[in-house]
């Protein structure tokens, strides 16, 4: 049905990508088929290949399906889990090689950063404003723990050693590194895809963490570098991009996130950080054997090295040295301190802790200042300025660790502490000024309403310890350590007012005149309704003063808005479009205070949640809501695609602040595009209008998902400690976002991702010709049919029909089914109509060539999963037959890339 309007062959690339991709396959392919047959015997390459072959002649010639359907309802049970995990490791195989082409021909996104400099060259932008942008700056990267990512960290591992060797016989084809790619290819094929547990968190903090050693610790210093070759004056600016966490503190639906949990997480940071510290201070040592009597050496470096007290004769005229065996020393004892275990390499060195990583800093300063006094601007670059770069940028807590938990158990708490203060009874029985009121009220005093003598529900009791471990870990490993409380489905002034109550009970909040905070609430607007009504939810608490002088005392104004659940919430053009419009009136709204608005972008890593080009998102942002500070959510698999080796995590980053500076000062991103609201607005009622008649308002909808898609076997995946369901209960409503996602990406129907927008269309067709207006002179309408358009490509209704088959009401299944087909037929027919393409990608030739060589090995996949899910739910409980549907899961979300 769809197949026709798929990428063709017709819109290939140029041959070059042609080319390098299918070498660089080929080359991946044919060893790891060598493997098979060395490791399992030809009988069942053979049997691979056959699938395989069937399957490409299929995609190619569009003929076929009979025999690619005969080579699959042949195969044994064994069988099939043997070519799903063939078929899901080659999909691995498949993004090495589309990474290592991509990052071969230098594709655009390879230079975001050197791009956004050329373009404000040429407009003429003076260097003094882009240094004071940043100057001011504020750029975050904030990693989650959300379960999207299907991979083990050891098949991270694997996919790391594998890319390295297919660059190297890129380069030279040597036989020890064909070798090599064997040997690492045979680890690969006998390593478990599927975890036998599920995670936990304390993994999950693992996993997080991992990131910085793989590439972050080493790659955002590296960034200020590469600044430095672009705009002079660069090495002087404060750190602006640094990174943050939410992994051990996000509590939201997770109640296997406490207090202990916490602090597990921020000494993980702080292990990581100091070990980091003591490596690159070590190999300082031992490089810096400058002579006393050759080199020289400034009077506070001299004091640094007697106060050292090493006293090695060998290092006697080696003050360099000794000053670093000194730092070396207290670096070891802090690591002591805030981690509770000796140093890797401890230092005979009797020496005292720092006291903060500015302490620490500073002696590295003196050391440099030295070098570049007595040697010259020779030392201005080079692994010093660099580890003091990281230093400024990592501290002793690695990530800034934010806390997040929902209003409503916030809300529960706030009864509980006020009845047994004694100032309120039933707390909960009070409307929403009276709650505001009382609140303002204990909010200007410093009485606390604790009390030990009081009985607590057990959520309360919790809920108080993780906020009193956030305290004592400011003080432990430093004020930038946790500074946000992300306030899930705000909704209420009140439920700002909550957290600032609940941080007023730890010192976390001050009373006074003025007011101030250490920890901010921020909140969190997450559905339709609640983003229409942010503005007005926002004016309203700053107007409380108590509230207005607390959040001043921060000097800006921070907002996070949630696309994954207003996109569950109203259909994706309705979200885009409502979160677009949220921001304009978040932009208002700290004009009038006066304060710099700093939005907290919180996107998944597909177009249902947000996902996309990061760097085109950037750049469709509404005017004057950057501003030179963003935080954006890493999610799941994006997460590790782009920081899991250093390549990849050094063209994000530069991407990400190419785009913060574009999306700041690029003069083409100042134009108002007003004029298109109205349309827009209609079109947006009139996708949720459509998407709610079918996801929320039809009786059997429910029935339909919950048995056409995989969300049940989803659940069952060890992926991630948090539940699927934020309250249990079997309702859309309660489905977190992410399994919502994932079930429609898994069968291909990609729903979330462009339902609705075909019913906007036909309601506004005859706006056609403003509509193409808008598509070439409006980045953000650009950016919101480019990412539906690549939905679309990856989707195939033939494939989701297998699925909808499964529904024991075949009846049932059959009407869900052609509401769906149907609202496909009309949302390709408006992309195609809009974008004057014959086909979707048309202009994409890349992206379309990339997903073209994915379907023969994700298709085959999609055929045994109904069939292993078929068997599954008729009782059959062989482990292979759980096994493989796990396995079908993992792969082809291996080739869909951003599935969840």
């Amino acid at each position: 049905m769809a197949a026709a309007r798929r990428p063709s062959a017709k819109a290939a690339p140029t041959q070059s990508l042609e080319h390098d991709l299918r070498a660089s396959i080929r080359l991946l392919g044919d060893a790891f088929g060598a493997v098979i047959e060395a490791q399992d015997g030809k009988p069942l390459l053979d049997t691979i290949e056959g699938v395989r072959t069937a399957s490409v002649a299929f995609h190619r010639a569009g003929a076929g399906a009979e025999l690619l359907e005969a080579r699959l309802s042949a195969l044994s049970l064994a069988e099939a889990v043997r070519v799903v995990a063939s078929f899901a490791t080659f999909l691995q195989l498949q993004n090495i090689a589309e990474d290592h082409v991509q990052q071969k021909r230098l594709d655009p996104d390879a230079d975001r950063l050197g791009q956004a400099f050329e373009s404000l060259r040429r407009e003429k932008t003076a260097p003094k404003k882009i240094l004071d942008l940043l100057k001011q700056g504020r750029i975050a990267p904030v990693i989650t723990a959300h379960p999207t990512e299907v991979r083990r960290k050891s098949v991270l591992d694997r996919v790391n050693a594998v890319a390295d060797l297919l660059a190297r016989l890129d380069r030279k084809d040597d036989a020890l590194d064909r070798a090599a790619l064997m040997r690492e290819l045979t680890i690969f094929w006998r390593t478990r895809l599927l975890r036998p547990v599920r995670l936990h968190v304390v993994d999950e903090i693992e996993n997080a963490v991992s990131l910085f050693n793989l590439s972050l610790l080493r790659e955002i210093p590296a960034l200020y570098d590469r600044l430095e070759t672009l705009v002079p004056g660069a090495a002087e600016l404060p750190s602006f991009l640094r990174m943050g966490s939410w992994v051990g503190g996000d509590r939201d639906g997770n109640p296997y996130v406490t207090a202990n949990i916490m602090r597990t997480a921020l000494q993980r940071h702080a292990r990581e950080a100091l070990g980091f510290y003591l490596n690159a201070v070590h190999e300082l040592g031992a490089n810096l054997s400058l002579a006393q009597s050759l080199a020289g050496a400034t009077t506070n470096l001299d004091r640094l090295a007697v106060k050292s007290g090493d006293v090695s004769e060998h290092r006697a005229d080696e003050p360099y040295r000794r000053a670093l065996s000194g730092i070396y020393a207290r670096l070891g004892e802090t690591y002591q301190s805030l981690v509770g275990q000796p140093a890797p390499r401890p230092s005979r060195l009797e020496a005292a802790p720092y006291a903060s990583p500015a302490e620490f800093r500073r002696d590295l300063q003196i050391i440099l200042d030295s070098l570049i006094a007595k040697q010259g601007d020779v030392f201005r670059t080079g692994p010093l300025p660099t580890l003091i770069r990281a230093v400024d940028c990592f501290g002793f807590h690695l990530a800034t660790l934010d806390m997040r938990q929902n209003s409503n158990v916030h809300e529960r708490v706030v009864a509980d502490l006020l009845a047994g203060a004694g100032a309120c009874e039933d707390y909960l029985a009070l409307d929403e000024q009276a709650r505001c009121d009382l609140l303002a009220e204990e909010l200007t005093h410093p009485r606390l309403l604790r009390s030990p003598f009081a009985t607590y529900r057990d959520e309360t009791r919790s809920e108080c310890e993780v906020i009193a471990a956030a305290a004592r870990a400011r003080r432990k490993y430093g004020p930038d350590t946790i500074v946000a409380y992300v306030i899930s489905n705000t909704g209420t002034v009140s439920d700002l007012l909550e957290t600032f109550l609940l941080l007023k009970e730890f010192g976390l909040f001050t009373p006074g005149d003025p007011p101030s905070a250490s920890v901010f609430p921020v909140p969190l607007f997450e559905t339709v309704a609640d983003l229409r009504a942010a503005a007005a939810t926002m004016r309203k608490l700053l107007a409380i003063p108590v509230a207005r002088e607390a959040l001043k005392s921060r000097g800006f104004l921070e907002i996070m808005i949630g696309y994954s659940d207003s996109s569950k919430d109203g259909s994706y053009l309705t979200s885009t479009w409502e979160l677009h419009e949220a921001t304009k009136a978040l932009i208002d709204v700290s004009k009038e205070i006066g304060l710099p608005l700093q939005l907290f972008h919180g996107r998944g890593g597909t177009v249902g949640r947000g996902g996309g080009s990061a760097f085109q998102a950037l750049l469709s942002q509404p005017k004057g809501s950057v501003g030179g500070r963003i935080r954006v959510t890493e999610q799941g698999e994006v997460a590790a695609n782009k920081y899991a080796n250093p390549s990849s995590a050094r063209q994000s980053l530069e991407s990400l602040v190419g785009g913060v500076l574009m999306a700041s000062l690029g003069k083409a991103n100042g134009a108002d595009h007003g004029a298109h609201a109205p349309l827009l607005s209609r079109m947006a009622n009139a996708s949720m209008a459509a998407y709610r008649a079918l996801v929320y308002e039809d009786p059997g909808f429910l029935d339909f998902f919950y048995e056409a898609t995989p969300v049940r076997e989803i659940a069952e995946l060890n992926i991630g400690s948090r539940p699927a369901s934020r309250t249990g209960e079997r309702s859309i409503k309660a489905l977190r976002a992410i399994p919502w996602v994932f079930s429609w990406s898994q069968v291909r129907a990609m729903l979330p991702g462009w339902f609705g927008f075909g019913s906007a269309f036909e309601a506004n067709k005859a706006d056609l010709s403003e509509l193409r207006d808008m598509l070439q002179g409006w980045p953000f309408f650009r950016a919101t049919l480019a990412n539906m358009e690549m939905v679309l490509a990856k989707g195939d209704l033939d494939i989701a029909r297998r699925y909808a088959n499964l529904v024991a009401d075949r009846a049932l299944g059959d009407r869900i089914f052609a509401i769906i087909a149907a609202e496909w037929r009309r949302t390709i027919d408006a992309v195609l109509a809009i974008s004057e393409e014959t086909e979707l990608l048309q202009n994409n030739v890349e992206l379309a060539a990339f997903i073209r060589a994915r379907a023969p090995y994700i298709e085959p996949l999609n055929h045994l999963q109904v069939e292993l899910i078929r068997r599954h739910r008729a009782g059959d409980r062989n482990p292979l037959v759980r096994e493989g549907i796990h396995l079908t899961i993992n792969g082809i979300a291996a080739g869909l890339r951003n599935s969840g």
